[in-house]
């Protein structure tokens, strides 16, 4: 089947149904050379991802946190985007608040449990 030329959605439903569902990780979007998703923590959680093959980037909805990447910290809130390469270490960590992310995966991401 062909992929499709466009597609709306609507973040904030994505968001509300992950939630309703407990989903730690959803993937709504795959197509051409990227993959999108959310991804949510809770405060006080251990984030247990491992590097990925792809690039990946961060938009941060709701929550606030710091992004390890190999051993340095960043503070991220609502509104921080972050960029992390393939294969790199990383992690959020001192997550203070619930977390709720956009993740999108350059190319799409292999790995479909977990981001």
């Amino acid at each position: 089947m062909p992929e499709p030329h466009h597609m709306a959605v609507e973040l904030d439903q994505v968001v509300e149904a992950a939630r309703a569902a407990g989903d730690q990780w959803r993937e709504f979007l795959r197509a051409g050379m990227f993959s999108a998703g959310v991804y949510r923590l809770s405060a006080g959680e251990i984030d247990r991802q491992t590097p990925h093959a792809e690039d990946e980037i961060y938009y941060v909805l709701a929550g606030h946190a710091e992004l390890e990447v190999e051993g340095k910290r960043q503070a991220v809130e609502p509104g921080s985007i972050a960029f992390v390469t393939k294969l790199a270490e990383h992690r959020f960590v001192d997550i203070v608040e619930d977390l709720e992310l956009l993740v999108i995966f350059a190319p799409p991401e292999t790995n479909l449990s977990v981001p």
